[in-house]
């Protein structure tokens, strides 16, 4: 468990070794391991017999968060207190035997795990840019529970403290030592341990700074005016960005800013407090649910068929320059493949290029990329207007625009390269695979994979199986997905996909709102205000309201006579046909566009679209909104066009931006109850139409 090491320079070497898992992993079991240790160790002290201490991992991992299993069941407030006072405690014990602490750190340490590097005196890692360090514990809806948010307050001061957790960046260890969580890099185990051991031997002072009645937060704490005054700026930022929706955020602010004006010791029990209402909360427990146990599942392979070995992306060709493409072969360099970008021309490649090299030049300053690392990743990308470089592609992934004739042009022109196992995949929004793979010369080996823009940050792709995709072709699509360490999504090839489809309702429901009488300002806040990340009208104009329209007349199609239009219908006809404003690339649609694209509402929007309404009902305009997406993915479920709620959850909540803080579409109807939510649904059906009816697939959920 703990591996006891002492030199001759009364320097003891604590190894962390968990048996029988293959990470170290701070929980009670390692907790109570280390009591034995640190009443030795003060023993040690006591006697004269110990000058320092050094923890280091023997295992690949240097710690890992804590146990979210236990966090996700726990619902007792008292508990969730006592078990991080417990882990304080802990943590204040290793971090006062009377004599400095080291962390060499050689591996992953995310988390809780950090708290126990934030604990130690000195943090030293091993310069190996794959390593993450951190706290990235918001994005699962939580705060820290051993005390970092107070640490990093004393540390690195209350403005330099509070993006770092409120981003819940995973850090390289070049990141970490220019934000300030680590002191010093080291090149390799041995040097880790040589400089450690050196810190030690130097007689540093073993008290930490908030525990120095002299010391000083740095930077000020809110009791000083000028701080005070920035801190109720970032409260009301943040508050407009969340609209109170998440609770942990509002709590790293709070705590900083309490935390300051207190000791160590009471701000702690402060810390205890805010995070047993967190972690017991609605909130946590959906994103939990999401974003770490539905998030593993896809990858462990969740929707993925069975029976077929592992797939090894080795040389990608990407076809198109744009930014799109270049996104994508940007995607592919940073996860470790060589990649072949095509487009029309040489110049217009070489811009692709470009851009990829701006892209890798903005990683390094910010430091997840390395300098050396720059000639290997662009030795591994070719630029061409020749399909013949193709030739030793696993597979290509075309990006070219929107054009049926021109996708299946490049298609067959690609193809004739490919050797009978490579796959190819098309980055289509809105045209059906198995019509643009009829045109293919291997059908069963084409596939579409829908990246969402931008490419390189977004988190969900789409993969969709045409008519003849084979099973195997889905599988090696979902493999290169999880190379290039994507959340691939399996869906089936119909009008919208799952993304779209399901966008496709709340675009429609914000422009009914507005045919209704609403004024556009109110549509577009209520909008954000149920916590979408963009609202109706700004994300119709964002895609083009010709595409909007598209995506009904799809539907229209595909129902047939059980078709009934959706009520925004006239209203879309009339913004495109009769006052030709079709959305931001006319510069012209909802909102009106300057030279740089920068947006502001149409003005003439109550010329066409009369204000009626001079009262509003806020929380049934919210349920509008995010009732109509959920009914869609669940008839998205019930026709099988995805199978996976957890696919959903995750679709919903990264493909278009539904509410993090919801968990994702289903989730967000355990939460509301199924019950209740069938009732409210049928008060919406009364009022609005039977759009709102609830799908049979998520009537037998309840």
């Amino acid at each position: 468990m703990i591996e006891y090491l002492k030199d001759t320079d009364n320097i003891v070497t604590l190894i962390l070794d968990m048996s029988g898992r293959q990470s170290n992993l701070l929980n009670h079991e390692l907790v109570s391991a280390f009591k034995p240790v640190i009443e030795h160790l003060q023993r040690e002290k006591k006697a004269g017999r110990l000058r320092g201490i050094i923890i280091t991992s023997g295992k690949k991992d240097f710690l890992r968060q804590g146990d979210l299993t236990y966090l996700r069941e726990l619902t007792d407030p008292k508990k969730a207190f006592d078990h991080a006072q417990d882990l304080k405690q802990f943590l204040r014990d290793l971090e006062m035997p009377g004599v400095p602490v080291v962390a060499a750190i050689n591996g992953d340490a995310l988390g809780t795990g950090f708290e126990l590097a934030l604990a130690c005196h000195r943090r030293i890692a091993l310069a190996n840019p794959k390593m993450r360090l951190g706290h990235p514990e918001v994005k699962i809806g939580l705060i820290p529970s051993g005390g970092a948010v107070m640490r990093l307050l004393w540390i690195l001061g209350i403005e330099r403290a509070y993006p770092l957790l409120m981003e819940g960046r995973r850090y390289s260890p070049q990141e970490a030592v220019k934000v300030g969580i680590v002191d010093e890099l080291a090149e390799d185990q041995d040097e880790l341990m040589s400089k450690s051991k050196k810190w030690l031997l130097s007689d540093p002072p073993s008290r930490r700074p908030w525990d120095d009645v002299f010391a000083k937060i740095p930077g000020g704490s809110a009791a000083d005016p000028n701080l005070g005054h920035r801190i109720r700026l970032l409260t009301a930022r943040l508050s407009a960005d969340t609209n109170d929706l998440y609770p942990a955020a509002r709590a790293i602010i709070d705590l900083l800013a309490e935390g300051s004006k207190l000791d160590f010791e009471t701000a702690c029990r402060v810390d205890s407090r805010h995070y047993a209402k967190i972690v017991t909360g609605e909130v946590s427990k959906n994103m939990i649910s999401t974003f770490w146990f539905d998030k593993q599942a896809i990858r462990d392979g969740l929707g993925r068929p069975k029976g077929f070995g592992r797939f090894r992306p080795r040389r990608v060709g990407v076809i198109g320059a744009g930014q799109m493409g270049s996104g994508i072969a940007f995607l592919c360099l940073r996860n470790g493949l060589e990649v072949v970008l095509k487009d029309v021309s040489q110049p217009i490649a070489d811009r692709g290029r470009d851009f990829v090299i701006a892209k890798i030049d903005e990683y390094i300053e910010r430091g997840t990329f390395q300098p050396e690392e720059r000639e290997d990743l662009l030795s591994r990308i070719k630029t061409t207007d020749k399909s013949k470089d193709f030739l030793d592609c696993d597979i290509v992934v075309e990006a070219v625009f929107e054009n049926k004739s021109i996708k299946q042009k490049v298609t067959r022109e690609a193809e004739e390269q490919l050797d009978e196992f490579a796959v190819f995949a098309t980055n289509t929004i809105s045209i059906p695979i198995t019509e643009l793979g009829k045109q293919s010369l291997r059908p069963e080996n084409y596939v579409g994979i829908h990246f969402f823009p931008p490419a390189e940050l977004s988190n969900v792709v789409e993969i969709i199986q045409g008519e003849r995709t084979s099973d195997e072709t889905i599988a090696r699509a979902f493999d290169f997905a999880t190379a290039i360490r994507k959340l691939p999504l399996v869906v089936q090839d119909t009008w919208g996909f799952f993304a779209a489809r399901v966008r496709n309702t709340y675009i429609l429901e914000g422009v009914t709102m507005l045919n209704e009488g609403y004024p556009a300002a109110l549509i577009e806040n209520m909008g954000r205000q149920a916590g979408m990340t963009v609202g109706p009208l700004a994300l119709a104009d964002e895609l083009g309201l010709e595409l909007v329209m598209r995506y009904e007349q799809q539907a229209s199609e595909h129902y047939g006579d059980r078709y009934q239009q959706h009520p925004a219908v006239p209203a879309l006809e009339k913004m495109l046909n009769d006052i030709n404003r079709g959305g931001r690339q006319k510069r012209a649609g909802f909102y009106d566009y300057d030279a740089q694209g920068r947006g502001r509402l149409w003005e003439g929007s109550a010329e066409y679209f009369p204000v009626t309404k001079d009262d509003y009902n806020r929380r049934r305009m919210e349920d509008r909104f995010l009732f109509c997406q959920i009914i869609e993915s669940a008839w998205c479920l019930q026709e099988k066009v995805i199978t996976e709620e957890a696919a959903a959850n995750l679709g919903s909540v990264y493909g278009w931006g539904f509410p993090k803080y919801t968990g994702g579409v289903l989730r967000y109807v355990e939460s509301y109850g199924h019950e209740r939510f069938q009732q409210r649904c049928g008060e919406l059906i009364e009022r609005y139409g039977q759009r709102f009816t609830v799908p049979k697939y998520l009537r037998e959920l309840s």
